[in-house]
This record gives structure tokens, C-alpha cells and sequence, in this order.
């Protein structure tokens, strides 16, 4: 018999950096955290490395095509996502890229998810930033690779 072993949900976030500013994206009509600000990130898909998800997450929420040796991980995030209920509740693993090379300028390609795109100072993040990417940003200032989030 087979052994069934634990399955983590996997998601990317990138890091769009210049000039001391990151890009953050304001979630709108998606049922999570509508109103607060991100980074462009997704899920990865199955069968998908992370630099390809990231490489096609980049391009579907922002527009901008990043060659893979232009990312650079910096921050792994394991952390528990608790829903209203218990069965809502996921451990989830998050990949943390950098990138301060791309192609384009970065545009709101899903309207009907994200409502303002804008850069901001890295050290002077908005607060309606998402409390978990915004310990990832804090922990990519302090180059920290990895950390755990939301286990209290």
C-alpha cells in the first residue's frame, strides 16, 4: 500500500525592487483580503517549478517578462492560514523571489482582482499591507531566508 503523505499549499510572491521602492498590488473582489496590499504572487500549479510559476505569475498580474536568471529567492515562508472554521485552516509553504531586472512596465492585467498598482518606500509600507507578505518584506530587508508565521 501506498503511503499517503502530508500536502502542503505552495505559493510564489515576487519582489519587483527599485530604486528602494517595491510594487504592491491592492487585492479587490477576490474574497480574500480585498482592500489590503500584496505583492503579485500566485499558487503553483502541479507539475510547475517555482521559478516557473513565478516567471508566469509576473507576466499575468503585472505584464512585466523576467528572464529566470533575474529572480533570486529570497525568503521561504512556512505558515499556517487559519479559516472561520477548522477545516478551513491550511499549512502552506511561501517562495519569496527578487527580482531587480524585467521587461516592461508593470500594469494592472486583472482588473476584475486588483484595483491600484503603485510603488512604495520598502521601509515605509502602507498599513493595509497582508500581515504575512508583510513580515516577508521585513525579513528580505533583514535577509532573513526563512521564517514561520501564524503557528501562536
Amino acid at each position: 500500500m501506498k503511503r499517503e503523505y502530508f500536502k502542503f499549499v505552495s505559493a510564489v510572491h515576487l519582489f519587483l525592487v527599485k530604486d528602494g521602492k517595491i510594487l504592491l498590488l491592492r487585492r479587490f473582489n477576490t474574497g480574500y483580503e480585498d482592500g489590503s496590499y500584496s505583492v503579485p504572487a500566485g499558487h503553483i500549479d502541479g507539475n510547475e517549478r517555482a521559478t516557473t510559476a513565478m516567471l508566469r505569475e509576473a507576466k499575468e498580474e503585472t505584464g512585466v517578462v523576467i528572464n529566470e536568471e533575474d529572480i533570486r529567492m529570497v525568503h521561504v515562508m512556512h505558515r499556517i492560514s487559519h479559516g472561520t472554521h477548522p477545516s478551513e485552516t491550511e499549512e502552506r509553504i511561501d517562495f519569496f523571489f527578487e527580482a531587480t531586472k524585467w521587461d516592461g512596465k508593470p500594469q494592472i492585467m486583472e482588473t476584475n482582482k486588483c484595483d491600484d498598482l503603485s510603488w512604495f518606500l520598502i521601509n515605509q509600507l502602507p498599513q493595509n499591507v497582508i500581515p504575512y507578505v508583510k513580515t516577508g518584506i521585513e525579513n528580505y530587508e533583514k535577509k532573513i531566508l526563512f521564517s514561520e508565521f501564524g503557528w501562536n
